[in-house]
């Protein structure tokens, strides 16, 4: 039975001192669209992918009739000058829908990263602030204190704890489960007034110019836009087949005997 697997496509890259880029789908989908641009203009090479049972379980189906099993996906960059670091991002099409699956996906990823050397997180997320009639800022958490000194001056707000309180999900589990393994995470929310559903350009840009000063990246954000509309039916059409997938999951539910739908709801977040 599959719970959480890796599969790797090529030969595992070698990489000096990588650090770990995390942008899965989200609020606004600003992890998304942020590290799926940062791969995509990097031209990053994949090579490896993970699927879990905790992902909702269907295939969409392309134009072609072809199937697309919902994955996320290992990509990797090596630096090209003095200053840069190796990369490995992590991009995909879904998270986990039940709580202990949050857990095995991330600690599975945090096995394998430990095979490539990665000491450094940096997790991409969106922070949902409603209506909002102002440019986006964004939001540092980190994994331990004294890291706010070497991310301060890259206009990053670090008064978190007032604003955001909790973050759901990879992008906060990799950096509370990854201190453990003596890694040192950093976690880049923009604000945005968006859903899932919903993709928010604005604040992934503004996420992604803090990313690239961080990892001393120039990159071109002329085709953002249209990176954004080139992804946003295939989002919107996954989002619409786990919403109804998750609705028949909750129906099913209420037709079982209380006792066992006591027993198996508290997996359900």
């Amino acid at each position: 039975m599959i719970e959480t697997k890796i599969r790797v496509n090529k030969d595992m890259p070698k990489l000096k001192d990588p650090v770990f880029i995390e942008g899965l789908p989200g609020v606004g989908n600003v992890g998304r669209i942020a590290a799926g641009y940062l791969a995509e203009q990097l031209k990053a090479e994949e090579f490896a992918e993970l699927f879990s049972s905790h992902f909702l379980p269907f295939v969409l189906l392309h134009q072609n009739s072809a199937v697309h099993v919902l994955k996320n996906e290992f990509f990797f960059w090596k630096a090209k000058k003095k200053g840069q670091r190796d990369l490995v991002i992590l991009i995909g099409d879904s998270q986990s829908i039940d709580p202990q699956g949050h857990y095995d996906i991330v600690e599975t990823t945090l096995d394998f990263l430990e095979k490539l050397n990665v000491k450094d997180i940096i997790t991409i997320a969106g922070l949902n602030v409603g209506k909002m009639d102002r440019e986006p800022k964004v939001i540092g958490a980190v994994s331990d204190p004294e890291l706010i000194k070497k991310y301060k001056n890259y206009g990053i707000d670090f008064n978190a704890g007032s604003k955001v309180g909790t973050i759901v999900g990879a992008s906060g589990l990799f950096l509370g489960l990854g201190r453990y393994r003596g890694m040192k995470g950093l976690c880049l929310l923009g604000e945005t007034s968006g859903f899932p559903i919903i993709p928010d350009p604005k604040s992934a840009e503004v996420v992604l110019r803090a990313l690239t000063k961080i990892l001393n990246i120039k990159l071109d954000m002329d085709k953002l836009e249209d990176k954004v509309k080139e992804m946003e039916n295939f989002m919107k059409k996954i989002e619409k087949v786990q919403s109804r997938a998750i609705r028949q999951l909750i129906s099913q539910q209420m037709q079982r005997p209380s006792d066992e739908k006591e027993e198996e709801l508290r997996y359900i977040g």
